[in-house]
């Protein structure tokens, strides 16, 4: 007896799940992504996707196109500067806000208000609390309707 089971392996139309405000995390662990992405969307304040190779996430963005962006700069290949000077200089993403994470900076330096290439920054490692505060902060005011 043949059966027909009939499923949708993929997700949603990306508008369709534009709800939420999307973040997209940039970043080559794995591990801190993936746990990121549940913390955040525990919330339920956001729709989060994660890419792990960077020099797929300006391809990522494009598809995703997300409301912020959160990059790791010391990556492995293409580091963060490079990725998002990629997304700067692409006209559909260009106003996307990216707050960097990085390890390179203290937890003083993040509140002292210095950016790095024009950008805010968060240092790692970083608390669930602090990292919604970051976002809460630089996302733009038509994603949060």
């Amino acid at each position: 007896m043949n059966r027909t089971i009939e499923a949708d392996f993929f997700p949603q139309a990306f508008e369709a799940i534009r709800d939420k405000p999307c973040i997209l995390i940039v970043d080559d662990n794995r591990d801190f992504t993936y746990s990121a992405k549940l913390a955040l969307e525990r919330t339920g304040r956001y729709s989060v996707w994660e890419e792990n190779e960077p020099a797929r996430a300006h391809q990522t963005a494009q598809l995703v196109k997300p409301d912020l962006i959160l990059l790791d700069i010391v990556m492995p290949e293409t580091d963060g500067g490079e990725v998002a000077a990629r997304i700067e200089s692409d006209p559909t993403l260009h106003r996307t806000p990216i707050i960097f994470l990085t390890a390179l900076v203290t937890k003083a330096e993040t509140r002292s208000g210095l950016q790095i290439q024009g950008h805010p920054f968060l240092a790692k490692p970083i608390s669930i609390p602090e990292l919604v505060a970051g976002i809460e902060r630089h996302l733009p005011a038509h994603a949060m309707l």
